[in-house]
């Protein structure tokens, strides 16, 4: 089996999400942290949540949507600016420090991104962030309307790269994402970040749990869906040597 194509999920593959941080720590001191995982945990509920209700509206919905019902539960005012600010920071966010050099290093595949993201949200992040230049195509699950982990979504990787599922390495730091994808029949490398041990020890270690260790609970451990991603690995630069496993 050859992998004709490694596809990535965007946001906390490519993209680290909680770099939004230092933008929501800025307008609001002493909340910032809590914000950035409220935010997130509300912006995937909301996606699934519309998925399920077949009333889509697009990502940069969702993602104001999740702020306005954050910044609102925690009691914090704002005014337009800020709340722009904040969601400006979406377009500008960081790339996690390897993944320029493991795209350089996967070239001679073809390369794309398949998102939950608008495709004004993903085509301005890619190219501000200079992974444009880089990829064969950044997939939109706005043209199914409806998000992943929906088989919907990842039908759009075939159709528009041209290459068949078996063909097909994803990659995801979500296990959610990651679940979804081999369920879908792609061959799957979830990144965990965070080791079940590392886990553990955070909350063995904090007297009151801090909002970063609820969410890498909540959020960056592998789920119980009965299904398993085929490789788990700690950082993108391992991705060549999957993919040469593959052709061995």
């Amino acid at each position: 089996m050859t992998i004709k194509a490694v596809v990535f999920d965007a946001y906390g593959t490519l993209y680290d999400v909680q770099s939004v941080a230092e933008i929501t720590e800025e307008a609001f001191p002493g909340y910032g942290e809590m914000i950035t995982q409220i935010w997130r945990i509300k912006q995937l509920e909301y996606s699934w949540l519309r998925s399920l209700m077949q009333r889509y509206r697009d990502f940069s919905v969702i993602t104001r949507e999740s702020l306005a019902y954050t910044l609102s539960i925690l009691g914090l005012q704002y005014d337009d600016a800020i709340f722009e600010r904040i969601m400006e920071k979406y377009l500008h966010l960081d790339p996690y420090p390897d993944a320029v050099a493991a795209l350089a290093a996967l070239k001679d595949r073809k390369l794309a991104i398949l998102s939950n993201g608008s495709p004004g949200m993903l085509n301005a992040l890619v190219a501000n962030s200079g992974l444009d230049r880089m990829l064969d195509a950044t997939i939109s699950v706005d043209a199914k309307k409806v998000f992943k982990p929906s088989p919907d979504a990842y039908s759009l990787i075939e159709t528009t790269l041209g290459v068949k599922s078996a063909d097909v390495l994803f990659v995801s730091s979500n296990p959610w994402d990651a679940c979804g994808a081999k369920a879908f029949g792609l061959n799957v490398a979830w990144i965990e970040r965070v080791t079940p041990e590392a886990m553990a020890l955070d909350c063995v270690e904090s007297e009151l749990v801090a909002p970063l260790t609820m969410f890498k609970a909540i959020r960056t451990q592998m789920d119980e869906l009965g299904v398993e991603p085929d490789h788990r690995i700690r950082a993108l630069l391992e991705l060549p040597k999957i993919v040469a496993i593959h052709e061995s």
